[in-house]
């Protein structure tokens, strides 16, 4: 019997991306085709202006500069799109369960290591508490209500501190309140954190963590969110 050949998946093409990516963006933003014409006829103006005012003014000359408007309209309309595409994002997973989780691990770049499991869960109440590393340290979020989050918050922290004694450790809760924050500007706000201790340091920290760290597996995780359908594609 001849053997199967399986055929590689086929990913979708930049077309296929872009009209994902603008599909996902405009049903968070109604005005976004508006904005994205006015860009491009900016652009386009611009090219124009700028080959009637450089001498010889020939038409030609106009026209290149109006198709050179016009490449820039586009791009700076991708751009303006990706980074709504962002908003967008955030405005839906603001508030569900998990959404931590898949900003940490996303967003956070190099710098930092985090998973997109939490470290701890209350199973009842789906509050959770996740952890990442990084050259500013430790940082514990805790996800859900503040008041019942106080007991995982406590007992990651003591746990982060017995095996990374004189590591800096940051707490920071996830919401809208007083003191807390938003999930949008959680990336940022970590990122923004100064560098306190160096790379052998937070390679030493990591190891130490992930060694007493207790496996989650047979803890339900909160499935609030399901990252492939929330995040926006971008197009490459």
């Amino acid at each position: 019997m001849a053997a199967r050949t399986t055929t590689p998946e086929k990913r979708p093409g930049f077309f296929s991306q872009l009209r994902t990516l603008y599909t996902f963006t405009q049903k968070e933003f109604r005005w976004l085709p508006f904005v994205l014409i006015g860009i491009l006829l900016v652009g386009v103006a611009l090219g124009v202006t700028i080959g009637l005012l450089i001498p010889p003014v020939a038409i030609w000359s106009v026209i290149l500069w109006g198709i050179t408007g016009l490449m820039l309209g586009v791009l700076a309309s991708l751009m303006t799109m990706t980074r709504l595409s962002t908003r967008a994002m955030y405005r839906k997973i603001d508030g569900m369960p998990g959404a931590t989780g898949h900003v940490l691990s996303t967003s956070l770049g190099r710098r930092w290591q985090a998973s997109e499991m939490p470290v701890g869960i209350n199973p009842k109440t789906q509050d959770a508490v996740y952890r990442a590393v990084g050259r500013g340290g430790v940082v514990i979020v805790g996800e859900g209500a503040r008041g019942r989050l106080t007991r995982l918050i406590k007992d990651e922290r003591a746990k982060v501190q017995r095996v990374a004694a004189g590591v800096p450790v940051t707490v920071l809760y996830v919401g809208h309140g007083e003191d807390e924050v938003p999930i949008a500007k959680l990336a940022s706000t970590i990122k923004a954190l100064p560098k306190k201790v160096d790379r052998a340091t937070m390679a030493a920290v990591i190891k130490r963590i992930d060694s007493v760290s207790q496996s989650l597996a047979s803890l339900p995780i909160p499935k609030g969110i399901d990252p492939t359908r929330v995040r926006a594609p971008r197009p490459r």
